[in-house]
């Protein structure tokens, strides 16, 4: 689909080389908008941008703006950005992320996914689901493909499978056609006043499912059951190990580079079905969970068992998921997102769970104060199934809340919650020196953290032989 529009509509987005704003961005310069936008500094997801000829400005300021007629402004972006205060001068339209994506797909048909935890892989399993069939849709994820090497692409077909961020709420403006919850967790609380106002914008959310389309909910989340109270619309089948289930998990088996489960569905008025030695090259129980979901939208909609087995098998995954950097000394070095205490919980019980006898060793970096500050507790609680943690300083996003919050008493309450070994360092040149003299044999090190730890785990190999 070829959208035609004047030559002087210009769509400037601020904060581009954020994963989701990246994404939008390229899927819209592919319908034929004119795109360009703004960031504090380079990275990967903008290198990828400027390949497709977006013109990218590196520092935000209002000379950025001065041909733009439309604004796409990131979550991330405060009140006082100068391109945002030049542009309600100027009295121009101004659009959160989820809104323009909730226009750009108004016309298609739209499996969302959406929960605090797993949108990216499931939205990732679910396009690898598709990509063995002949149907080609638009993908937006919130994180790099490794089969596509990005983020987002623009399908030929009307079907849209993406990834919908629920962290300022704009998910809400989403058309839902397939609509999946994985999971609500207290997250994000910066932006919802309470756990109720959370819960209650997912019910508007699903309550906006059309009679001819489906919602897919987990019901081994607590928070989702209420969800199923609360339902106007009952138009939605449930997943889960829960045995009341409608795609209801079984016999799970996880070994080092795969995990294997059976799935039986049961639905009403339809006969039930059995998939056997269900494949998938990812760990833990939360996996399994997520290709569920994926499981569920694809069978619902007609694809075939051995398509949606052979589309999970050949998965390629998601970068920052569990990743394999690289290996020394026998150790392997991975990379993870996780950066909330169930992220971090659920990762380190699937790599127990694969390797029952190798130690393993967190890097993690802390992400917001404010989300340190309000689950305190539960970071506390999320290292039991590690051996080490190797804490960094925390990567603030901006904030500068400190008052209330001592670090060291937070490093105090892993070690004695966990039960862990724990050491600090206070930057990345710490973390090699600390690797170099401390780390060889069969281990698992795992970085995790929403902030620059990916970066200070990829550069670890260079930094080890200074």
């Amino acid at each position: 689909m070829k959208i035609e529009l004047a030559k002087t509509e210009i769509i400037h987005f601020v904060g581009i080389g954020g994963i989701g704003m990246s994404g939008l961005s390229l899927i819209m310069k592919g319908m034929g908008f004119n795109v360009q936008g703004s960031d504090i500094s380079n990275n990967k997801n903008i290198d990828r941008l400027k390949k497709d000829k977006i013109k990218i400005s590196i520092k935000h300021t209002k000379k950025n703006i001065e041909k733009a007629t439309i604004l796409v402004v990131s979550s991330a972006i405060k009140k006082n950005n100068p391109e945002l205060i030049e542009a309600k001068k100027k009295q121009l339209p101004i659009y959160k992320r989820g809104e323009m994506l909730a226009h750009i797909v108004s016309l298609t048909k739209n499996i969302v996914v959406t929960g605090s935890h797993g949108k990216t892989t499931t939205t990732s399993l679910l396009a690898a689901i598709f990509s063995k069939t002949k149907l080609d849709p638009t993908i937006i994820n919130g994180g790099v493909l490794n089969s596509l090497k990005n983020s987002a692409r623009l399908g030929k077909s009307d079907w849209c499978i993406l990834e919908a961020d629920e962290s300022d709420g704009s998910f809400i403006y989403i058309p839902p056609t397939y609509s999946i919850v994985t999971n609500i967790d207290r997250e994000h609380m910066d932006f919802y006043k309470s756990m109720n106002e959370l819960r209650n914008l997912f019910i508007k959310f699903l309550n906006k499912t059309p009679s001819f389309g489906k919602s897919f909910i987990c019901i081994d989340d607590k928070n989702n059951i209420e969800l199923l109270k609360n339902l106007k619309v009952k138009n939605y089948y449930t997943y889960g190990v829960n045995p009341k289930s409608q795609f209801h998990i079984s016999n799970i088996k996880q070994l080092k580079k795969f995990s294997e489960y059976n799935l039986s569905i049961k639905l009403p008025g339809k006969k039930n079905i059995l998939i056997n030695k269900i494949k998938i090259p990812l760990l833990g129980i939360h996996n399994i969970r997520n290709s569920t979901a994926a499981i569920a939208v694809a069978a619902t909609i007609g694809i075939s068992n051995t398509i949606i087995k052979k589309g999970l098998k050949e998965f390629k995954g998601v970068q920052r998921r569990f990743n394999k950097i690289f290996t020394y000394r026998e150790t392997d070095f991975y990379d993870d997102y996780a950066h909330h205490p169930t992220e971090i919980k659920e990762l380190l019980n699937g790599v127990r769970a694969a390797y029952k006898k190798d130690k393993i060793v967190c890097v993690f970096q802390p992400h917001r104060i404010s989300r340190l500050k309000d689950l305190k507790k539960e970071f506390s609680l999320s290292f039991k199934k590690a051996d080490v943690v190797i804490l960094c300083p925390i990567f603030a996003a901006g904030e500068k809340i400190k008052l209330g919050f001592d670090y060291n008493n937070f490093a105090k309450d892993i070690i004695k919650k966990s039960k862990v070994e724990l050491f600090l360092v206070k930057d990345q040149y710490q973390l090699a020196k600390f690797i170099k003299n401390n780390i060889y044999g069969k281990k698992i090190v795992i970085g995790m953290g929403a902030g620059s730890i990916s970066s200070w785990i990829r550069e670890l190999p260079k930094l080890i032989k200074c």
